[in-house]
């Protein structure tokens, strides 16, 4: 800073100084308004504009000449001091870490920002002695001593103060008679003396201190007290400007000194008074809009705002001094260590450690100070909170409470709820403790208002894009975006006794079930048509209000609906991405003619909003079940409510009026997911999953009651009771685990089946505006689906969902696994079903988000509930079905079904080197085979078009299991099961039968229309509106017999394989059997080869799967395995399929397009042969019982009964071949329509010897004629 003036210092003295007319009178320091006078050092004063120096006796070149000989004199003591300076510091680098280096420089070099109470630390522990002395003496002052008089004048500088400290390097020059001196503020190690007798004296450290307190008012408290410096012409106009009375003006012209002097002293106990006046203040006062103007702040006027900043900025302050002394205490001990004794060196560093230890005592105090601050901001706005009258400020206490909540969450490092000291040290926490302190009820009023200004608030929301993202003044709500509130709640929920609050809050649950106001109905006001309105207004204004009747239909208080708008926790979750929404609907417009990219980037962003808002709600959540045993209830009962509301949620068509919305229930689906997250991963925390939760109404509060309208229905018809009572080790755990499993069943899984839905609306939609001859992707209703289907993949495919979902699916799995069959007999059936949709849902849709993560729990309870110990357990044969889809659609190798979609992380078992789990698992290996086997016939029953896509999965599980040796010793045992066989071949041939006459039908008319097509003049004559119809039948037959054929196909392949093997081969010759095997092998030749096989000659027949030679050659295979068998000889005599001209067509097709090997070709044309002998026995043997009583024939089938058995429902006797096949299909009687079983079915070993009797005597009487 020297150096900066001396250039101007040079050219005034060189051009005359004061005896220079031009320069009379140039000084810059006249603030005080003195006029220049003469040549009297005197007159000038501070002002250094004095006139010539007249009365000295020199001329004017003596007086030239002296000042340059003074400004070179000062020059060269300047030059010095530097390099002396410069030496030390090199010797400071080498010895002091980089830390102190930097701390140094902070200490020596001036900032532009506003200072700190440290900054004046800095420069008391830098500058002991002069450069307090600086302070008050202006040490660019220069003296002139001669024996002929004595003048002085002020040295010009380029600053605009009036005080001007010349500091370089923390040294304080004074510019002294004709040899410049100078006196160094920073003592060093080779000048002891000096620093030891320039100790600061106590009015200057007062002086300090006072200026330090100042300071730290106006920072803390933004306050600037009447009558000190800090009200001069600088005062920050952030500031607030108290005159406590006395103190002096707000006058810049005052002088420092004046200022000190006068200026009100600063205490601890005058805090209360400081802050009283500022509080005191009207909304209205100027000075309060002057400072917020100035500093941009958004928390407006009011207390709690107000208070809460102070409290933080009083906490930063309290940190920043105490660094402050750490930082003196280190330099202290570094030039201790560096004196090693030294005399001068101890002398220097005791004189040091005496500033020290004021400026200590100086800290001390201003931490009382800061501390008392804190205190006081908090009494005050508790007592603001408590008596809204005291301050004018504050009012609204509540309504501020929650704006400074929401402004915190949006600055949490400056807000009310930051904690400065750890935990339970932020403003919120101390205030509350205060307010509980003093008034409990008051306390929870005032949080009972806060909590529902935010809930309010949040009513308003229905998406995530909802609000302007605000939080300031917001008016405890506003426009604050859904994100914004929730994280205020959760702020105020921070606090264990504000929570008990909320919980305890009247609006925190529903009305108890079975209370008069459980049922009182609530009705949404009706819009009414304005008065002024005209004609044309009104019956647009009825339209609109027609338009939005569903979301003002009525609901009871105690229910879905009520549960998402009148609750504090269910106004939070109805908040989501809801796939009707108009604007999230707008967001997808269009979508078949945009990008995929497009498409990906709208779904990312709005997601990315989805998984914000629901990781703030999970906070909420764990914030109430940490506050607390009585908040953790509370909220565990409003989980409870919820699912029990929404019992209906899980219906085709759900009551709107009942159950809340869909995305409510996703999102408490994610909470209680994450609530499950501890232990899900845990398997030590797992077990404590207590599976007699579901049989404890007690707990589950009628979620899994047994009875009644709401009843949930177990897997064993009727389950044992636990032998004990209910009573587990950990009681959260299960009650999170089997409140989660109940929300997926009413939320994840109908969400689920509603995209598929969607995508088969949108695929029909696209398709009919083809058949239309439009462009699909630009049809209209085609779009209208795509945006809702994309809408909704936005909540239901969110990244979290998905693995959470998976996860639980799997630690289900473990559950069903490690308990005991009567246990497992107890459970729910949904859990089951949910399960299995849940993984092959994913699979078809979002099969990347399975990559890894582990379900081979899934894959070991499948195997377990297939196998044939479980079959009678599992009753559902629709579940049985769903249990074998999961096999196909997870765990059956790509390779194998021409998926590649699944990552090879599910299917393959890394315990076994990566082997596929089907062929790793023990348990698989000994019952799967038999398991699918006995399925494939199950699945009868579960519907038409669903049995077909069954069976085809099942039949590519058998056919990988046949290939398989692991597998091979179990097929073997097929063999020994009678009854499960004959109910899988009956599947097979009821499947082949079905298949073959609907392809061959499509596959007639799919040939006509192609035809019909091919000739344009023919076309062309057909209306443009038949020729519509005809275009979309064809589409429609030509996707329904790609399928049919292609399980066609897979289902005769497995009939060729699995008779290959012997012992299979026999089961299929047995009585219930070998006349249906014959029927249905016979009905697929003449299909095949027929008269009318040259109808199924259709263009590209391999686009519709259409393999005729394949299928050829595989069903004469089969006949050739059979046509050594006897039984299955006379069977096809029997038949009247039985064609020989067809069977001998059959043979020359085989020769001569080469299908058959040549063993095979000779035993299928060897067939006819022995049908002809086979058929003289036939004839024989009906030309013998044509005159049979009736007790001897079928009632059904009018034929000679081999096996007679008796049915006790309707006391009739059938051939035991004709119930069993009739029971494979439907399990009544045939006569009465009773229920009806084989196992019920008895023998008629009367009936039978009578029958034998009476063949063996027609016999005879044949044999004599």
């Amino acid at each position: 800073r020297v150096m900066s003036f001396l250039p101007d210092l040079a050219s005034w003295a060189l051009g005359g100084g004061a005896g220079n007319p031009d320069n009379a009178g140039d000084g810059n320091g006249g603030e005080d308004g003195q006029q220049r006078q003469g040549n009297s050092l005197g007159a000038g004063g501070s002002g250094g504009g004095t006139g010539a120096g007249g009365g000295s006796g020199l001329t004017d070149d003596e007086i030239r000449r002296k000042r340059v000989a003074r400004m070179m004199a000062m020059q060269q003591q300047q030059q010095q001091q530097q390099q002396q300076q410069q030496q030390n510091q090199r010797q400071e680098d080498e010895e002091e870490t980089e830390q102190e280096t930097e701390m140094d420089k902070m200490e020596v070099e001036p900032t532009t920002s506003t200072p700190t109470v440290a900054d004046v630390d800095m420069a008391d522990a830098s500058t002991p002695a002069t450069a307090t002395a600086a302070a008050t003496t202006p040490t660019g002052t220069v003296n002139n001593n001669s024996s002929s008089g004595s003048g002085s004048t002020a040295i010009p500088s380029s600053s605009e103060s009036d005080r001007m400290d010349v500091v370089v390097d923390n040294a304080a020059v004074v510019v002294d008679s004709d040899e410049p001196r100078t006196k160094k503020t920073k003592a060093s190690a080779s000048s002891p003396a000096k620093a030891s007798a320039a100790a600061p004296s106590a009015a200057d450290m007062a002086r300090k201190l006072a200026k330090k307190k100042d300071l730290l008012l106006r920072k803390t408290l933004s306050i600037a007290l009447a009558g000190t410096t800090s009200t001069g012409s600088g005062t920050d106009q952030s500031c607030v400007v108290i005159d406590l009375g006395g103190s002096g003006s707000n006058d810049g012209a005052s002088s420092s000194s004046a200022a000190a002097a006068s200026s009100p002293e600063i205490t601890v106990q005058s805090i209360t008074e400081i802050l009283a006046a500022r509080l005191s203040l009207p909304r209205t006062h100027p000075s309060l809009r002057t400072a917020i103007t100035s500093t941009q702040q958004n928390s407006g006027t009011g207390i709690v705002a107000y208070c809460g900043q102070c409290y933080v900025r009083a906490s930063q302050e309290i940190k920043t001094v105490r660094e402050g002394r750490e930082r003196r205490d280190k330099r202290r001990r570094l030039k201790e260590e560096k004196a090693k004794g030294a005399e001068e060196a101890v002398e220097a560093a005791t004189a040091t450690g005496t500033t020290d230890s004021i400026l200590n005592t100086h800290d001390e105090e201003l931490i009382a100070i800061l501390k008392e601050i804190q205190i006081q901001v908090v009494n005050y706005t508790a007592s603001s909170l408590l008596e809204p009258d005291l301050f004018d400020l504050g009012t609204d206490g509540p309504s501020q409470l929650a704006a400074a909540l929401l402004q915190s969450s949006v600055d949490p490092t400056n807000g009310i709820t930051m904690n400065v000291a750890g935990s339970g040290t932020s403003f919120y926490s101390k205030l509350c403790d205060e307010l509980m302190d003093v008034d409990e009820v008051g306390f929870g009023r005032v949080v009972g208002e806060a909590v529902m200004i935010l809930s309010d608030a949040l009513a308003k929301c229905d998406t995530v894009a909802d609000g302007g993202g605000g939080g300031g003044d917001t008016g405890g709500g506003g426009d604050a975006s859904p994100l914004v509130l929730v994280n205020a709640l959760t702020a105020l929920c921070g606090n264990k006794a504000a929570a008990a609050v909320v919980a305890t809050h009247p609006t925190f649950l529903l009305p108890p079930a079975g209370s008069a106001a459980a049922s009182e109905r609530i009705t949404p006001p009706q819009p009414v048509v304005p008065p002024d309105a005209n004609q044309q207004q009104a019956q647009l204004y009825r339209m609109m209000a027609a338009l939005t009747r569903g979301h003002r239909r009525g609901y009871d208080r105690r229910s879905g609906p009520a549960l998402e708008r009148d609750t504090i926790v269910g106004r939070v979750m109805k908040v989501g991405c809801p796939r009707d929404d108009p604007d999230f609907l707008t967001a997808f417009a269009n979508m078949g003619s945009r990008s995929k990219k497009d498409s990906d980037n709208t779904t990312n962003g709005l997601r990315s909003q989805l998984t914000a808002y629901q990781v703030a709600v999970n906070g909420l959540v764990k914030t109430l079940i940490t506050a607390g045993a009585g908040p953790r209830g509370k909220m565990m009962d409003w989980f409870r409510d919820a699912l029990l509301v929404n019992s209906g949620a899980a219906a085709m068509r759900p009551d709107r009026s009942k159950v809340s919305d869909q995305a409510t229930l996703i999102n408490v689906t994610v909470a209680l997911l994450k609530l499950c997250e501890p232990f899900l991963a845990n398997d030590k925390k797992a077990g404590l999953i207590d599976p007699d939760f579901v049989s404890s109404p007690s707990d589950h509060g009628g979620l899994y009651a047994t009875e009644g309208d709401d009843a949930i229905p177990r897997l064993a018809e009727n389950p044992p009771s636990p032998a004990q009572p209910y009573a587990p080790k950990n009681s959260f755990i299960p009650l999170c685990f089997f409140l989660a499993a109940r929300s997926i069943h009413l939320s994840v899984i109908p969400a689920l089946d509603l995209h598929e839905s969607l995508l088969r609306w949108s695929s029909r939609a696209y398709h009919d505006a083809q058949a239309r001859g439009d462009n699909g992707r630009t049809d209209p209703d085609f779009n209208r689906y795509l945006a809702r289907v994309l809408a909704h993949e936005v909540t239901i495919f969110s990244p979290g969902l998905l693995s959470d979902s998976l996860r639980f699916s799997n630690a289900m799995s473990g559950l069903l696994l490690r308990i005991t069959d009567d246990e497992l007999a107890r459970m729910p059936e949904h859990f089951i079903d949910d399960l299995c949709d849940c993984v092959t849902m994913m699979s078809h849709s979002k099969p990347e988000a399975m990559r890894g993560v582990d379900v081979a729990n899934v894959f070991k309870v499948v195997v377990k509930l297939l196998s044939p110990s479980y079959a009678k357990l599992v009753r559902n044969y629709n579940l049985r079905a769903k249990l074998g889809d999961v096999l196909h659609d997870l765990y059956l190798p790509p390779k194998t079904n021409h998926r590649d979609a699944v990552p090879s992380s599910v299917y393959c078992d890394p315990t076994a080197g990566g082997q596929p789990y089907l062929l790793s698992d023990k348990l698989a290996q000994e019952t799967l085979a038999p398991s699918l086997l006995l399925l494939y016939g199950e699945v009868e029953h579960t519907g038409y078009y669903e049995k077909m896509n069954h069976r085809a999965k099942i039949s590519e599980l058998l056919r990988f299991l046949w290939e398989s040796s692991e597998h091979r010793s179990a097929f073997r045992k097929i063999s020994q099961n009678k009854e499960s066989f004959i109910k899988f071949s009956n599947g097979l041939m009821n499947e082949t039968n079905h298949q073959i006459a609907e392809a061959m039908e499509k596959l007639v008319e799919i040939r006509r229309v192609q035809v019909q097509m091919g000739n344009p003049q023919e076309w062309a004559s057909v209306p443009e509106e038949q020729r519509e119809t005809i275009s979309s039948r064809h589409e429609a037959n030509e996707r329904e017999v790609k399928s049919t054929l292609l399980g066609l196909n897979k289902t005769l392949e497995m009939l060729g394989w699995l008779n290959a093997d012997p012992d299979i081969r026999r089961l299929f010759l047995l009585d219930e059997m070998v006349s249906r095997l014959v029927n249905m092998l016979f009905h697929v030749l003449m299909k095949l080869v027929g008269a009318k096989g040259l109808e199924l000659k259709v263009d590209n027949p391999e686009s519709y799967n259409f393999r005729p030679k394949d299928m050829l050659r595989d069903l004469c295979s089969i006949f050739a395995n059979f046509s050594s068998a006897p039984e299955f000889c006379l069977e096809c005599a029997r038949s009247g399929y039985y064609d020989a001209e067809l069977v001998a067509k059959a043979g020359r097709t085989c020769r001569k397009l080469n299908l058959l090997t040549p063993e095979n070709l000779e035993a299928f044309e060897s067939l006819a042969e022995k049908v002809d002998a086979a058929s003289r026995d036939v004839e024989d043997f009906d030309e013998l019982t044509k005159d049979a009583p009736d007790e001897f024939l079928d009632p059904l089938m009018c034929t000679f009964m081999k096996d007679p058995v008796f049915l006790p429902t309707s006391e009739k006797y059938m051939d035991r071949a004709t119930i069993t096949q009739h029971l494979l299909n439907d399990p009544k009687d045939p006569f009465n329509r009773k229920d009806l079983t084989i196992d019920m079915v008895q023998p008629a070993p009367q009936l039978k010897e009578r029958m034998n009797l009476w063949l063996e005597e027609k016999r005879q009487a044949s044999t004599k004629e």
